[in-house]
């Protein structure tokens, strides 16, 4: 609003008043007010002006939500948005299996799938131009992600994309388990595994041994596919005689005791308490152990004589002397080893911790942890925490 008026009483101001005829003090405040009030919106106007307002916001933003909906479903309709291929030779590491009968589309439609390419029409249109007539043999191989359609061609077609059979042996497998992988990757009948396993000694195993249990190494494996059964038997037995070399063992029997000690600890412990349980095994072989009386008492060994996997045995499967993996019964190490024990195993076997420990339980098989303890009272207390912790799982948890 503009400044007030200056009324001072003169025949050259337009008020309507002579001058000798001021109006009323009263009326003059009264007639400032009513063009005061005039001048102001009313509430309900400025109401209204403010519902058109957020309106107008409210629809101007949903237009522009249209449009850039709209925007992006023709990128995508047109394939603006489309990755037709990636560039470079990718990266990390994956197997990737060729079937037999697989053709470019199949194979294609697979690698897109494992994302090693962008799109199974590029591999398919590089193939058409690149191949140059060569055929992707049936197998496996090693390959990257996001490769571009012409790295992924030459890792099928070139030397570093001959065909193999990939088997993953993870740590810890018994024999027949690593049979079956074996089988399942290669196509060589399991009863030839089977047979091989007849005669330990063939593959430089020392006397004792009753099978080709704990020299299957485990890893990663790629066999041409040329190879047989002997040849992969012998190529994970004598990585399991690499790594016992490393840990500087050299003596038959004496790779074989610590090989059946490695198989235990990998059995019964996570890999960061592989040396103390290691450490505790030793104390129970000692010869002055009153603690245990040489007796081991791993309830792995056990169920591996038992032809089972379980923590869950009887008092009566315990004293079962005619077990010979039954470690509650019969002192000092089993007969052999009871799985495929890892490198890490291997060497704290070799290498067990000075420790003053004699008994270990897992209190929580989802973490791992594992409490140690000098006496049987002390250990007590632990394995009520562990069935505690049971207490607390779906039946068989912990069978």
């Amino acid at each position: 609003m503009g400044a007030e008026p200056d009324y001072e009483p003169s025949a050259h101001h337009g008020t309507g008043y002579g001058p000798d005829d001021n109006p009323p003090v009263e009326e003059f405040f009264d007639e400032e007010q009513d063009t005061r009030r005039s001048r102001r919106p009313t509430r309900e106007k400025q109401r209204r002006r403010r519902r058109r307002t957020i309106v107008m916001l409210v629809v101007l933003v949903f237009f522009a939500g249209v449009v850039f909906g709209l925007t992006l479903f023709l990128r995508d309709l047109l394939g603006m948005n489309e990755i037709k291929d990636y560039e470079g030779a990718g990266t990390g590491s994956v197997s990737f299996t060729v079937a037999e009968g697989d053709g470019p589309m199949v194979i294609g439609t697979k690698l897109e799938t494992a994302d090693i390419v962008a799109t199974s029409k590029e591999f398919v249109n590089t193939f058409a131009e690149e191949s140059a007539g060569r055929e992707i043999q049936p197998g496996s191989y090693e390959m990257k992600q996001q490769m571009s359609s012409s790295a992924a061609l030459d890792a099928l077609l070139g030397e570093e994309g001959t065909a193999v059979h990939y088997a993953a042996i993870a740590r810890d497998l018994r024999q027949n388990e690593v049979f079956d992988i074996l089988t399942e990757s290669t196509g060589i009948p399991r009863t030839e595994f089977e047979a091989l396993a007849q005669n330990p000694a063939a593959f430089g195993l020392p006397p004792a041994a009753v099978s080709l249990e704990g020299y299957l190494h485990p890893g990663e494996y790629r066999f041409p596919l040329e190879q047989d059964a002997t040849s992969i038997v012998t190529e994970m037995v004598d990585n399991t005689f690499a790594t016992l070399e490393d840990a500087g063992i050299t003596d038959p029997a004496e790779q074989y005791r610590i090989l059946t000690k490695a198989s235990i600890i990998q059995a019964e412990a996570g890999e960061a308490d592989y040396a103390t349980v290691a450490g505790s095994i030793q104390n129970r072989l000692r010869a002055d152990n009153v603690e245990t009386s040489g007796l081991i008492q791993s309830d792995a060994t056990v169920t591996y004589g038992l032809n089972r996997k379980s923590y869950d045995l009887t008092p009566e499967e315990k004293a079962d002397k005619s077990n010979p993996y039954n470690t509650y019964a019969n002192p000092g190490l089993p007969v052999g080893p009871i799985g495929s024990p890892s490198k890490e195993a291997i060497d704290a076997a070799a290498n067990p911790a000075d420790v003053p420990y004699y008994y270990w339980v897992t209190v929580n098989l989802d973490t791992g942890q594992t409490e140690f303890s000098s006496t049987l009272a002390e250990h007590a207390k632990y394995v009520l925490q562990y069935q505690e912790w049971c207490g607390t799982q779906e039946p068989g948890r912990c069978g």
